[in-house]
């Protein structure tokens, strides 16, 4: 055993029960003490010590040092919330003397700059490094922000905050590297954002990098029609048109002004391939290219190179001072240290020496409890994260072992030492590229790794970890086995003797099975032997799939390589060839069967085409192949090696043509035999995303000029003379900044896990079930409370001890805070009971020693829709109807379609289309970069509880506690400062947590942190509902070519999950909004929730809007299939038009519903983008490429504004003038990012006439305004904007008198300190609610006999919205047919909001919205363990538990010409300002690239024969667009699978035809 004592419960770095061990190793010159710098300083020996071995960096600088700026995302280096930069002094260790991107020093060295996930890296993997937070960037502080964390605010790349830390130090770390835009394109992989839509992300971070400006002048001349003499500022705008003009006081507008350039009538600078005209003079135009190109300009001229040099200053000299020095002597040393806590009870080794190193494997390797060697502990992190893995000896090599790091090139191999960083090893390829010696080898590792996980991962992984490990979908494993590279393995026979044994193995022969390898528990792989490549005729190539292209685990990957030969002048023959594949087996695999066929085979098409059938046998699969996509990973594998025949083809000619040039040089003799005939149209097969350069995101925003307009305040509330104090100071309408975005930059914006927290504060981790529909038999708790730190384990019993109320939920009280033992168990995460204990670590490992025993189970669970309908397990009472029209006159005939009858409506010369079929939409993970987080704080006798969480709903959270408690609500106070984002995921769902750590706080009368892991947040808050629309629609076509909707039948299920939460009203919202657009004469649709055991799902960005919507432009596109017409044709004739009226009796005009736009906005977008030129431009395209396919969707949205509930429609807000003159509000609303706070700081300026920075928010608190409404529905700025102007101007209405008194040009400050004297209530409570006529839908309102005949079908059961957002999009998408891969190339968006209150707030809230839509509708895909996904167990369970499993999208996947507009000359008079809603409104455009896809696939299958339509179920996941292609490698790949169907069974080709891919619905 390593010198630890399991049962002591210290940290121990001098244990005296183990001190001849401790000797032993400090005779062995081990020192005991970690020398840590953070941010400039040198950590403490104090605090340093209590660094343990099994402790993230992340926690040592959240827990011990307090630096709360870097966050908890996701706990597996997927997110990059939690990126630190690590600096280090290096010798050179690469084959080539100089490093791009390093600061050499004159002894050799240089100090490199290392982005991390602090999550992921051990504390003490840091020992000797210099550690930079984002605390160390910039601060707030005395205005000391960095340029990129002031880019970021001024270009409004952050909104909720959480992810912008991490994001600001990835960028940081680049940039301390001198990045050009091309290594920041490149490398910018790593972090997650979930609001934003990453758009003012790229311009932040490219605007500082070296080359901008050239780049940008590349970019001008590129994309843009360059003006000659315009000057703009950062924001983009040009300064001579700037409405803030006359105030601005930015050098750019300055120099403007002395130029005397004041012509008004510049053109637009169009960014890349946008709109054709320029914009009309009443809009503001920013773009990317003048954003990035002009921020340098306006930063300080003397901090160019202070702010650069920044990373360099910080070093500390005393890691860069001689080895002597007493640092340099201490560093030398190797590192031990011993921890004995109930952490985790484990030992640190950092040997120095090769030989120390494999001491250390001989003398612990073979013990009882093993030892683990860690570099970059990217896998072990994992393990012991969430496989519970125990590694009580961890052993990190020291980056003093030359042969451990080294990368070096012989005259046969390219040799990469084993512990040599990815990201090293990455660069070091790339600066190869063309050496003549290693090109070959250089180039295929370099495009592979750039693919391979994050820059954060690649800087700290190795490649002997990633072989160890043995993953079966390793991306490099193949690589190397391909390249017939071999591992050189080191070993000492004993530890007296001392001498190095070394043995050679093939890579190929070194996995044995599943995560099992040919190295002995003593041996240590030392490097990576890659043989060198001929110089011609031999290629190599890499291939990967993922579910999305950055940083995600392969599908299939594959690295092929061949060796060919000219005979004589008849052709190539195939010499050598290796296959090599993971994703396709247990272990990393070699097709052999399929080599060993094709060599001595002609190099052609013909060969590979063979070698494809040969390739589909030999990989078989079986159907419940852990990992699913059975079909699809042959498809891509077959499919892979055709890529490889027409990618060896191109280079073969490249080597022909160099032959041909020097035949001598080469020994080749010619001519050369011809080379195989490869059609041009084949070509595009050869373009894959693993070779390509990653695209600029370049983008437009245009909005109107800012002005204030009057909206529903005009009605309702008096406008006082006191309100115009300072009009010059009016921020109303100005694209300003999110409030907080200075704080995110810096991370000094608080969450609810960054509050300190009081010495006494307990740590809670919840007992969640593991298996459902079986009964809780028991708990025991016994084992758990013996855990040294474990406090108490509470369960349903404890909270009837309390005389708390289990029962909780949103409408239905069908959950409960903790499970009684002896009821069903509903669902796999069910909360059982709550652990509390003196950390995290221990609550988790009491919360796994609880002891759970279930019942056994009796019935089929019921995962699916499908599942639930079988069974007939609805929500009955929630089943819906709209209806109005005669449907049933349309369908009203037998089964024989021939024989329907013909509507009774129908004109002579119209003839009707009909179809029927099915849609299918998936659900969606809200994926909120912070997790459900609860702090509970008793007092007085745990008789009053303060409660800090990230809740969309404190009032409801309030409520629920103080039931669960047993505690008066007027004693619960619940406080919501801000969240890392929501979008709807915490308006119900957080609420069981906090409701949990409520109960335990007031048992133990001790303050109580609950914060949810990713996994656990994951697998019990439910999502956006998964839909099923089963459909029958019809269109009129008359001889004259006019086509209009005429019919729609549907029937909607959804998946509810295991309560009933928001289910009702989320389907009534998608009834509501299954008509689009579109104007259906004759409608039915019929919506119910179905029962399953999901976990509950509930509310989400679009709240069922999105399904419905998505149903029926499915439905569009099949009618205008069967109409022989494209769906533009369809749409645009089908519009609304005034004075029709919704299926729910809602008239478009501007007394009902407000200015009815889309028409209008059609026509705009429509003609601007030109798109009949696109589309015949993509036609031209598609003829010329057969494996790459080019799709254009363009399409409307309407999105009602209010909840359908009536009560719900009402805000408060309170606002405090002080006698300084500055205002603090507080409203009922919450803050996620979305911006509501700085706009209701907006609104109270305005109204008092006084500067933004005057006006305040602090928190959202049920001790201020009580009784609030949760924050969604996207009306909050409505709700508590209209109630905050309400409150300001009882203010002002009171002041008024004393306004007379003092006269215009009294202050504010003076009015105030007057009116206090004068004893003025300077106080008010706002309060405003939707007229009664403007919200709320009875669906069950019987119709009146006195109803007028008149007014529209169902208009008598009331008006569900207020008024609707419009939209219309247009996206251009890109499919790799042969991989299922597929990019956005461009995506242009016109939005109508009224008049916006703060144009970039709202274009940042359209594009973080259409990003998440996109998402949704193509690569996000939550999987359960269902009939489709057998090798999933438990069944019901869900196994999209965090970024590894589920992929949202990420900075590769922005369209690559992202351009937003809002509409002008349009107000809104009813809504607050006119102002529009804009949350949700934008997220359905997102699925535009979905509907553009499925044209791109439509136009590969009419290249191949079948124009059919086809069922395009959502998301479009790359498995799905390459399964839907239905090309032969799919037929045969489907062919092969389904062996136990007769090839020669017409049953098989049925089978084939109705292929889907398998998916969790």
């Amino acid at each position: 055993m390593p010198p630890n004592k399991s049962g002591l419960n210290v940290l121990s770095y001098e244990n005296d029960d183990d001190l001849d061990l401790l000797y032993s190793f400090k005779k062995r010159g081990y020192r005991t003490t970690p020398i840590l710098y953070v941010n400039g300083k040198q950590i403490s020996p104090d605090l340093a010590r209590k660094a343990r071995p099994n402790q993230t960096l992340l926690s040592f600088l959240r827990d011990v040092l307090r630096l709360t700026g870097s966050k908890l995302g996701c706990a597996e280096g997927g997110c990059g919330a939690c990126t630190v930069m690590i600096s280090r002094f290096e010798k050179s260790n690469t084959a080539s003397s100089n490093d791009e991107g390093t600061n050499d020093d004159n002894d050799g060295g240089a100090i490199k700059h290392y982005a991390v996930n602090a999550c992921l890296m051990p504390v003490l993997a840091a020992d000797g490094c210099h550690i930079t937070t984002v605390e160390g960037v910039g601060s707030v502080k005395d205005d000391n922000l960095h340029p990129i964390q002031r880019a970021m605010v001024d270009m409004h790349g952050s909104q909720c905050g959480f992810c912008t830390p991490g994001i600001i130090v990835a960028i940081y770390s680049l940039l301390a590297n001198n990045a050009t835009t091309a290594h920041m394109e490149e490398h910018l992989d790593g972090n997650l954002c979930r609001c934003t839509g990453y758009r003012p992300i790229w311009d932040a971070a490219r605007s500082l990098c070296s080359d901008i400006e050239d780049v940008c002048t590349n970019k001008v001349h590129e994309h843009m029609n360059a003006e000659m003499g315009v000057i703009r500022g950062p924001c983009g705008t040009p300064c001579r048109s700037c409405p803030e003009r006359d105030s601005c006081e930015m050098d750019c507008n300055a120099k403007d002004k002395e130029n005397g350039k004041t012509d008004q009538k510049e053109k637009s600078m169009e960014n890349g391939g946008g709109a054709k005209s320029a914009p009309k003079e009443n809009l503001c135009c920013s773009s990317s290219v003048d954003k990035m190109s002009s921020y340098q300009s306006v930063l300080p001229k003397d901090s160019a190179s202070s702010w650069r040099n920044q990373p360099i200053d910080m070093f500390p000299d005393s890691l860069t001072s001689a080895p002597d020095s007493e640092i340099g002597m201490e560093l030398f040393k190797p590192l031990l240290v011993v921890d004995s806590t109930a952490h985790g009870r484990s030992t640190w080794m950092k040997p120095t020496t090769i030989l120390e190193l494999l001491s250390l494997l001989r003398q612990y390797g073979e013990s009882d409890n093993g030892c683990k060697i860690i570099v970059g502990n990217t896998e072990v992190g994992i393990e012991t994260k969430f496989k519970h893995a125990v590694y009580p000896c961890l052993i990190y090599p020291s980056q003093t072992i030359d042969s451990l790091y080294d990368i070096t090139i012989t005259s046969t191999h390219f040799r990469l030492g084993a512990c040599t960083s990815l990201g090293t090893v990455q660069q070091e390829c790339e600066r190869l590229i063309g050496n003549a010696n290693v090109d070959r080898i250089a180039k295929p590792i370099y495009n592979m790794l750039r693919w391979f996980a994050s820059t954060q991962i690649r800087n700290v992984a190795c490649l002997g970890g990633n072989l160890v490990t043995a993953s079966p979908i390793s991306d490099m494993n193949p690589m190397l086995v391909s390249m017939n590279a071999n591992l050189v393995v080191a070993s000492i026979s004993s530890i007296s003797e001392g001498s190095i044994t070394r043995r050679i193995i093939p890579v190929l022969d070194f996995f044995c099975s599943y995560r099992t390898v040919d190295l002995k528990p003593y041996e240590l792989v030392e490097c990576i032997d890659v043989p060198l490549t001929r110089e011609i005729f031999e290629y190599v190539v890499p291939f990967k799939q993922a579910r999305r292209r950055e940083d995600d685990i392969s599908i299939v990957t594959s690295g092929m390589r061949i060796i060919l030969a000219p005979k004589e002048s008849e052709h190539y023959v195939i010499e050598d060839m290796t296959l090599a594949f993971g994703g396709m087996a247990p272990t990393t695999i070699v097709a052999s069967e399929t080599a060993s066929n094709l060599i001595g085979m002609p190099f052609c098409a013909q060969t590979f085409k063979k070698g494809g059938e040969i390739l589909r046998e030999e990989l078989k699969l079986p159907d419940d192949v852990p990992g699913g996509q059975a079909e699809y990973r042959i498809t891509v594998a077959s499919s892979f090696l055709y890529q490889f025949f027409l990618t060896v083809a191109t280079e073969l000619k490249m080597d022909a043509d160099k032959i041909q040039m020097d035949p001598i040089k080469y020994g080749i003799s010619i001519p050369l035999p011809p080379l195989p005939l490869v059609e041009e149209e084949e070509m595009s097969g050869t373009q894959q995303f693993v070779s390509s350069k990653k695209p600029s995101s370049l983008g437009m925003q245009t909005y109107p000029t800012p002005k204030v307009v009057e909206g529903i305040e005009k009605k309702i509330s008096p406008t006082p003379a006191t309100a115009a104090l300072q009009t010059s100071s009016n921020s109303l309408g100005k694209p300003l900044p999110h409030a907080s975005a200075p704080f995110h930059c810096t991370g000094e914006a608080i969450y609810v896990d960054d509050i300190p927290t009081p010495p006494s504060t307990l740590h809670a981790f919840l007992l969640l079930a593991t298996e459902c529909d079986v009964t809780l038999k028991s708990i025991n708790k016994e084992a758990a409370l013996k855990i040294p730190g474990v406090v108490d384990v509470y369960t349903h019993d404890d909270l009837v001890k309390l005389g708390g109320e289990n029962a909780i939920g949103p409408i239905m009280h069908d959950e409960c805070v903790f499970l009684p033992v002896g009821e069903k168990i509903v669902s796999v995460g069910q909360v059982l009971g709550i652990v509390i204990g003196n950390s995290i670590e221990i609550s988790e490992i009491g919360a796994r020693s609880v002891k759970v025993e279930y019942g056994e189970k009796q019935v089929q669970t019921i995962v699916s829709i499908d599942d639930a309908i079988k069974a007939g397990s609805f929500y009955e009472f929630a089943r819906h109807t709209l209806e109005r029209g005669d449907v049933d006159s349309v369908f009203c005939s037998s089964d024989n379609k021939e024989e329907e009858k013909e509507p009774l409506s129908m004109q002579p010369r119209e003839r009707v289309v009909k179809v029927e079929g099915s849609f299918r939409c998936g659900g969606q993970e809200h994926f909120y970069l912070e997790t459900n987080t609860t702090l509970v704080i008793p007092s007085e006798a745990a008789t009053n509880l303060t409660i800090y969480c990230s809740t969309q709903a404190p009032t409801k959270t309030q409520t629920y506690c103080a039931s669960s408690t047993n505690t008066p609500a007027s004693k619960v106070v619940v406080r919501m400062k801000r969240m890392g984002g929501g979008f709807g995921g915490k308006e119900t769902r957080s609420i069981f947590a906090s409701c949990a750590a409520a109960v335990a706080a007031k048992l133990v009368n001790k303050p109580v942190k609950l914060t949810l892991d990713r996994n656990v947040d994951m697998s019990t808050t439910g999502g956006r509902h998964s839909f099923v629309v089963e459909y029958r629609a019809s269109a009129i076509a008359t001889e004259e070519g006019e086509f209009k909707l005429h019919s729609l039948d549907a029937k909607l299920f959804s998946n509810a999950g295991c309560a009933f939460d928001l289910s009702g009203p989320v389907m009534d919202r998608a009834l509501f909004h299954i008509d689009n657009c579109y104007f259906w004469p004759n409608f039915r649709a019929v919506g119910v929730p179905c029962k399953t055991v999901q976990p509950p799902h509930t509310a989400f960005r679009g709240f069922g809007g999105p399904q419905g919507l998505s149903a029926c432009e499915h439905v569009i596109e099949h009618l205008a299939l069967a109409c022989g017409i494209h769906g533009d044709v369809l749409r645009r004739q089908s519009l609304y038009e005034l004075g029709q009226s919704t299926p729910f009796g809602m008239t478009f005009g501007e007394q009902a519903s407000g200015k009815w736009n889309v028409p209008r906005m059609w026509d705009e977008l429509y003609e601007k983008l030109n798109i009949s030129s696109r589309r015949e431009a993509i036609d031209a395209f598609n003829k010329q490429n057969k494996w790459k396919k080019r799709g254009l969707a363009f399409i409307p949205t309407k999105f009602g504004i209010a909840f359908t509930a009536k009560f719900m429609n009402q805000g408060g807000a309170l606002v405090h003038l002080y006698t300084d003159g500055t205002v603090l509000v507080t409203h009922g609303g919450t803050e996620m990012g979305q911006g509501l706070h700085t706009k209701v700081c907006q609104i109270a300026a305005h109204a008092f006439g006084i500067p933004l920075a005057d006006v305040y928010v602090n928190d959202s608190s049920t001790d201020k305004v009580a009784n609030t409404i949760p924050t969604a529905a996207s009306q909050s700025t409505d709700l508590y904007g209209m109630a905050t102007l309400d409150a300001c101007r009882q203010i002002l209405m009171r002041l008024e008198p004393i306004r007379q008194q003092m006269g215009p040009d009294a202050s504010l400050s003076d009015l105030a300190t007057k009116g206090f004297f004068e004893r003025i209530d300077l106080s008010a409570h706002g309060f405003y609610a939707i007229d009664a006529s403007r919200c709320g839908f009875n669906w069950d309102a019987p119709l009146p006999d006195d109803y007028p005949c008149d007014l529209p079908p169902n208009s008598h059961k009331g008006q569900p919205f207020n008024y609707f957002t419009q939209g219309v999009a247009c996206t251009e998408v890109e499919i790799d047919v042969l991989s299922g891969n597929h990019r956005t190339i461009q995506a242009d968006l016109l939005v109508d909001l009224g008049a916006s209150l703060n144009p970039m707030i709202d274009i940042g809230q359209i594009e973080g919205a259409f990003i998440q839509g996109m998402g949704w509708s193509t690569m996000e895909e939550v999987i359960y363990a269902d009939d489709d996904h057998a090798w999933i167990r438990p069944r019901g369970k869900v196994f999209t538990t965090g970024p590894g499993t589920y992929k949202i999208p990420a900075f590769n996947d922005v369209p690559e010409t992202f351009n937003v507009s809002l509409l002008e000359d349009t107000e809104n008079p009813f809504a607050v300002h006119s102002g529009k809603a804009v949350g949700e409104p934008p997220f359905f455009l997102g699925a535009c690239v979905f509907f553009a896809i499925q044209e791109a696939i439509q136009a590969f299958r009419v290249q191949n024969g079948d124009a059919n339509y086809f069922e395009m179920r959502m998301p479009a996941t790359s498995e799905r667009i390459r399964m839907m292609c239905a090309d032969e490698f799919v037929v045969e790949s489907i062919r092969s699978q389904k062996r136990d169907i007769s090839p020669d069974n017409k049953a098989l080709e049925e089978v084939i035809k109705k292929f889907q891919p398998k998916g969790s619905y």
